[in-house]
């Protein structure tokens, strides 16, 4: 059977959700894991081809966004993703401790020459769970120096995991997974978990800052959204425009600093709805004395994006109150300009009155003026004929023309009136 042509993207697109599967992991295993920010696309693969040519490992292809291989004593996992990049070190065996983590095994200055800013560095040990219950106490005093842990049993009583949330003097935080009937696959997807909530916890809550640092612009600009309101209530013509530009600087800072922040307040949203998804995939049950991994993000996690949510919320609100004072002066604005311009009209119409009045006073004069030399033509004319010998007073005759030139005068000049507003009434939208 032969199928149509294929999507040029037909394979790729299937292939996504088959890129970055959760790495198999058999008890007892050691993992490093590391979330650096700040690297531009590419620098952060570079690192990894020159350990692949070391170890003789497979060198990643240019532009790659995923990669994981054996480089003989651990197998390394690179993933990129849009705003960090994850680093993933897998040692096995034996009995794994945080005294000797799996990122030992990596040249010591290879770690230091990876691009970006660290964001999470943790360290996980998975053990296989004894036929006794494990002593919390002390393995807060022996791993995770006396601090309280929060776990829970995981993958519905498969294992646990227990970590206390802190980042310790060798600056990684630590994870520890007990595996009871848990797969080995099962166990990796259970870590690439734990390990998201963390790296997402983290990347939600750089948000805070910013709504930290965006609440005293945001008091400030409401209070000044409040004098301008204030003041438009008493505002006359004269201080509409003054207020108009007062708005419009406050609109453009608060659309400035919305720019800045709204991709922020965007993605902690979506880190926030990942991390409580991630959580809700480990089936959580409870161990007696400890608090679980969604109480715990829950009572500490949430007030920050309540806040980072009430902060984008409040920005939101603003920009929309300034944008609607500023359509409502904008209006006042128009309506003192359009009475305005009115009286402007008004004032030109009158104008043009009297200027048609003493058109027409001029015209009577030009008409009188007119008639006047061409009867004086008649004058020369009735005298010349009388002097040729013509029996005619030239009184008489100037007397007699005086009625017949001042009519056709008159009517002379008001054709070429007609003339001269027909033409101005044909050409005049066209000016």
């Amino acid at each position: 059977m032969h199928l149509p042509a294929n999507h040029p993207q037909r394979f790729e697109l299937n292939n996504e959700v088959h890129a970055r599967p959760p790495e198999p992991l058999t008890a007892p295993v050691r993992v490093t894991y590391l979330a650096l920010v700040g690297a531009r696309a590419g620098d952060d693969l570079e690192p990894i081809r020159n350990l692949a040519r070391q170890y003789g490992a497979p060198v990643p292809e240019p532009g790659v966004s995923h990669y994981s291989a054996h480089f003989g004593p651990f197998r390394l996992r690179f993933e990129r993703h849009t705003e960090f990049a994850r680093y993933m070190v897998v040692v096995p065996g034996p009995a794994p401790t945080f005294a000797e983590p799996a990122i030992s095994v990596l040249p010591k200055d290879w770690v230091a020459s990876l691009p970006g800013q660290t964001m999470v560095a943790a360290h996980v040990a998975i053990v296989a769970a004894g036929a006794e219950d494990a002593d919390f106490e002390a393995l807060s005093a022996q791993h995770f120096g006396a601090n309280v842990m929060i776990g829970s049993a995981i993958a519905d009583g498969g294992g646990a995991a227990l970590t206390d949330f802190r980042i310790h003097s060798d600056g990684f935080s630590r994870f520890w997974v007990e595996s009871r009937s848990m797969s080995a696959r099962q166990t990796g997807r259970i870590v690439q978990r734990l390990l998201e909530i963390e790296t997402y916890r983290m990347m939600a809550l750089l948000a805070l800052p910013v709504a930290r640092g965006l609440a005293p612009f945001l008091r400030a600009s409401e209070q000044e959204l409040a004098e301008i309101t204030s003041a438009m209530g008493g505002a006359g013509a004269s201080d509409e425009p003054v207020l108009l530009d007062r708005l419009t600087r406050l609109e453009a800072a608060i659309e400035g600093r919305h720019a800045e922040t709204h991709f922020r307040f965007a993605a902690a949203r979506a880190y926030d709805e990942l991390v409580h998804r991630r959580i809700e995939e480990l089936r959580e049950r409870r161990i007696a004395g400890l608090q679980t991994l969604r109480e715990f993000t829950d009572r500490r996690m949430a007030p920050a994006m309540s806040t980072c949510q009430s902060v984008a919320a409040r920005q939101e609100t603003l920009s929309e109150r300034v944008a609607r004072a500023t359509q409502l002066l904008s209006t006042r604005v128009d309506i003192t300009r359009s009475q305005q311009n009115q009286a402007l009209l008004a004032s030109m119409n009158r104008r043009a009155k009297m200027q048609l009045r003493l058109q027409e006073t001029v015209e009577g004069l030009s008409i009188v003026a007119v008639s006047y030399y061409i009867l004086g033509l008649f004058g020369y004319l009735a005298k010349g004929a009388k002097a040729a010998g013509l029996r005619i007073d030239p009184d008489i005759v100037v007397g007699i023309a005086l009625p017949i030139v001042v009519a056709a005068t008159a009517l002379g000049l008001g054709r070429v009136r007609r003339l001269l507003f027909r033409q101005t009434d044909v050409t005049g939208p066209h000016v």
